[in-house]
């Protein structure tokens, strides 16, 4: 079922791809957030789409209390339509990657739906669809280590009061390139 809700959720995603592209940044709400998570884990739980009203725990990282879930979402959309033009496509892609697996907003299916973020962030602030056999999420699925990684040096500099997720930058635009250049055959 979880596999056959990716293969859903990227065709969602690639038509939210083409409004946005025609939009631009007004394009990204949490409307768009809830559609991602709903169709991630359509037939798995019954909360997708929904945010999360009780404690979650993953691993060693403890989201935010469930109560502050809708004012960090709304935070971090606003962080987003602000910086829309002033982030690289690849920065503003790894701020929502890294910042919607921090809050943790849903039950299930977060990091599914970060990493639909992410690609969308990278492809509508980037001004084109790209083009590649094996989409950038599931590039970052495959290098779980480095992806994990990046993202815990993007939460001990939050933790330290600064923002920086130069980490996980460079490693979107590393499996960017390498997504490319399997579009073009190098």
């Amino acid at each position: 079922m979880q596999e056959k809700n990716l293969l859903r959720q990227y065709d969602y995603l690639l038509n939210c791809i083409d409004i946005g592209l025609a939009q631009g940044p007004s394009s990204f709400d949490k409307y768009f957030l809830w559609s991602l998570n709903h169709i991630a884990v359509s037939n798995i739980s019954q909360f997708g789409g929904r945010f999360r009203n009780e404690p979650i725990y993953v691993g060693n990282h403890l989201p935010p209390h469930y109560k502050e879930v809708p004012n960090l979402v709304d935070r971090c959309v606003s962080f987003i339509h602000e910086n829309w033009f002033v982030l690289t496509p690849t920065m503003l892609a790894a701020y929502g990657l890294w910042r919607l697996n921090w809050i943790h907003p849903f039950i299930e299916g977060n990091g599914r739906t970060a990493r639909a973020v992410c690609y969308y962030l990278l492809c509508v602030r980037g001004g084109a669809l790209l083009g590649g056999e094996k989409m950038l999420p599931e590039r970052i699925r495959e290098n779980r280590q480095a992806y994990v990684d990046a993202l815990k040096a993007a939460d001990v500099a939050w933790a330290d009061g600064h923002f920086d997720v130069t980490q996980l930058e460079d490693l979107l635009a590393q499996l960017t390139v390498e997504q490319v250049r399997n579009e073009n055959g190098r």
